[in-house]
């Protein structure tokens, strides 16, 4: 089941072997002068970049304008869970359980993603710098969604844990 909260807060609820080294990264990425918080800002527009992380994980930086929620699509993933982290601007998200949801894709294992189609039943999140999201494989999520009609520049990481 999802996960939401200020990134303390959720820290504290999940087991600490398995998202050790993810929220080691956080940490450090939502630490003003930290070296991570620095190279996340730095990202340019429309730009992402992939950081190995311990235990197989992986981290995807990026920074972009949040989009209209008609360009939006929800997803889910088997093999990781996401850890989706806003480390400056603000966005919304939604999110649904998968068994609520209608497939439109098939599960692309390559990309570990399957898409679905949309539905008016989601739980809809705003999340602000500093707030941590956990999708797990049954959370279909629309994630980089506008807030108050109008586009914002977010940066964001969205850490890949293995499910496994």
């Amino acid at each position: 089941m999802a996960q939401f909260a200020p990134f303390a807060s959720l820290r504290a609820q999940q087991p600490a072997e398995k998202f050790a080294a993810a929220f080691a990264y956080v940490a450090e990425a939502l630490r003003p002068g930290s070296d991570v918080h620095r190279r996340i800002l730095a990202i340019a527009p429309g730009t992402s970049s992939r950081v190995e992380l311990a235990g197989g994980a992986f981290v995807m930086e990026q920074a972009y304008l949040t989009k209209a929620r008609p360009d939006g699509f929800f997803e889910s993933h088997r093999r990781y869970i996401d850890v989706q982290v806003i480390v400056a601007g603000e966005e919304a998200m939604e999110v649904e359980d998968i068994a609520r949801l209608s497939p439109t894709t098939d599960y692309d294992s390559e990309r570990d993603l399957r898409k679905y189609a949309d539905t008016a039943d989601a739980t809809r999140l705003t999340m602000r710098a500093g707030d941590a999201a956990l999708f797990f494989p049954a959370d279909g999520h629309m994630p980089s969604l506008q807030l108050r009609g109008r586009a914002q520049l977010v940066h964001k990481a969205v850490v890949k844990v293995p499910v496994a």
